[in-house]
């Protein structure tokens, strides 16, 4: 059985909209947000106190594109996996990789000094000057986009990498940054948001965070 530990529209989504594009069974674990302040029992399976965390068996993983890849590799029949044959690998490789450590990078310290600081810590240029480099990176996704023969990133089709770069779309969405998104970004998100698998997360992690006694509230929309 898969175990993911979650909170609301964090980075852990990626994995949990995963599950749901594959249709495998899961049990779903809400924390509230920030878990290592927040839960602090948690740090007994996580000892960073992040999500995610997705356990399987021996398999515990703490890095939500790696785990779009490992869900993806180790169930390829479904499509979302992109084989090291294929002539797309590599791009594939780059988006999943992409996803966090450069367009999920700066809107996390967006997030921390113009959100979850308190008032006398934050700081707005700080938060200007990565939102500017978030939008500035974002031109990847739109150039590769407008090249693309396919509604997609890579290989032609829907792959883990759209669903890793998705979650950056999101987030930058609760971070009201989606208004300068280009157009071709613009109708790639909306065919992102369209997808039921997408959609079932949504769903999911709502419900499961009702039925936990979990706060609702979206982790991006966290206040001190």
């Amino acid at each position: 059985m898969l175990h993911l530990h979650h909170c609301i529209s964090a980075r852990s989504f990626r994995p949990l909209w995963m599950l749901e594009e594959l249709q495998l069974p899961y049990q779903l674990h809400m924390l509230p947000f920030p878990p290592r302040a927040k839960a602090r029992w948690f740090l007994d399976e996580n000892p960073l106190g992040t999500v995610p965390l997705l356990v399987q068996g021996e398999v515990r993983m703490t890095e939500s594109a790696a785990m779009c890849q490992y869900l993806a590799a180790t169930h390829s029949d479904a499509g979302l996996d992109v084989a090291p044959t294929h002539p797309a690998y590599g791009a594939y490789l780059n988006w999943l990789h992409m996803s966090d450590a450069t367009l999920t990078f700066p809107q996390t310290l967006v997030l921390r000094y113009g959100r979850f600081e308190p008032a006398e810590r934050q700081q707005p240029q700080v938060v200007e000057d990565y939102s500017r480099w978030f939008l500035a990176r974002l031109r990847a996704v739109e150039t590769a986009l407008i090249h693309s023969r396919s509604d997609y990133l890579c290989a032609g089709r829907f792959t883990a990498a759209d669903v890793a770069v998705g979650y950056a779309l999101l987030l930058a969405q609760h971070l009201g940054l989606d208004a300068q998104f280009g157009p071709a970004t613009q109708g790639y998100w909306q065919r992102l948001q369209q997808r039921p698998g997408y959609q079932r997360a949504m769903t999911v992690q709502v419900r499961a965070a009702e039925e936990q006694g979990v706060p609702t509230t979206p982790a991006p929309e966290t206040r001190p």
